[in-house]
Formats: structure tokens, C-alpha cells, sequence
């Protein structure tokens, strides 16, 4: 199941980094999953997620977001975290990614929360802006299409680790 380590880079909009070295688990052309466990209790979107949680990271060059699906032992969805990004580029020892601030946070009991949208800077170039609110709308109006599809991803590539 683990093809490897790969570096996840993340380039926030006033230009700071951030890096993260996870397990890949799958890559084909514009596409990454990632996998990486929790050393110790922590929280995503509000949610507690309890030291050893599994979250799998799946990129898209050609998508405007990018998701992180935390589960729990048996496999069954704890959230789904929803970064909306641009610039990802996509090579088998490197993910980057530009973070455009606003986040989308998907519970299983269906909730679907818009977070961060008051941090995005007033001078936000209008087009980017436009892009930005597009990709909100798309993600509120189709996040059970998108939980589900990330649901059924996540337990093939589980199934596949099982012994």
C-alpha cells in the first residue's frame, strides 16, 4: 500500500511555507494520496481526533481544492477537511500547493461548514476572489457527492492494506 514518503509543501498567500512529510499511497498523472497518522490527540475543523487517527490527503492539479479525510480504525469518516487551493503541482517525490485561505469542513452526521472566510485580505485581487467563491459554492452545493466519492476512495485503498 505505501509506495514511499512524499514532502507535502504548502505556500500560504502572503508567500509563507509550510512542510510535511507523509506516506504516499497512490499517484497517477495530476493525483496524489497521501497518508499520514496522528502522533499524538489533536483536532481537525473542530473535530478531536484521537493520537494514531489515519488522514488521508488527496491533491489534484486540476482541482480547486484539495481534502484531508480523517477516519477512524474501522475506516469510517471522523471529516473531511476541504482546503481550497491553486497552483498544486503534482511529482512523485513532491506535493505543493497554495493555500487560498478559506476552508470547507464535511461531518458524517452531513454538516457542512464554511470556515476562514473573514481572514481572506481586503486587497484580494478581484479574478482570485471570484475563484475563491466559486470554488466555496461548488464544494457547498456538492459536498455530498464529493464525501462520497472520497469515502469510497479512502475504503478501497484501505481494503487493499488489510491482511
Amino acid at each position: 500500500m505505501i509506495r514511499g514518503t512524499i514532502l507535502e509543501l504548502k505556500e500560504k498567500l502572503a508567500g509563507e511555507r509550510h512542510e510535511f512529510a507523509s506516506d504516499l499511497l497512490a499517484l497517477a498523472e495530476g493525483e496524489a494520496i497521501s497518508l499520514y497518522t496522528l502522533p499524538r490527540d489533536g483536532q481537525l475543523g473542530g473535530v478531536p481526533l484521537a493520537a494514531r487517527t489515519r488522514c488521508l490527503g488527496y491533491f489534484w492539479a486540476a482541482r480547486p481544492y484539495n481534502v484531508y479525510h480523517a477516519v477512524d480504525d474501522a475506516g469510517r469518516t471522523l471529516v473531511a477537511y476541504i482546503n481550497l487551493s491553486d497552483r498544486t503541482v503534482i511529482t512523485p517525490d513532491l506535493i505543493h500547493w497554495r493555500d487560498l485561505i478559506v476552508d470547507v469542513v464535511l461531518t458524517p452526521d452531513g454538516r457542512c461548514l464554511v470556515l476562514d472566510e473573514d481572514e481572506l485580505p481586503p486587497d484580494l485581487d478581484p479574478a482570485l476572489l471570484a475563484a475563491i467563491e466559486a470554488a466555496r459554492d461548488d464544494l457547498v452545493r456538492d459536498h455530498r457527492t464529493l464525501l462520497a466519492e472520497i469515502e469510497a476512495r479512502t475504503a478501497a485503498l484501505l481494503a487493499t492494506a488489510a491482511p
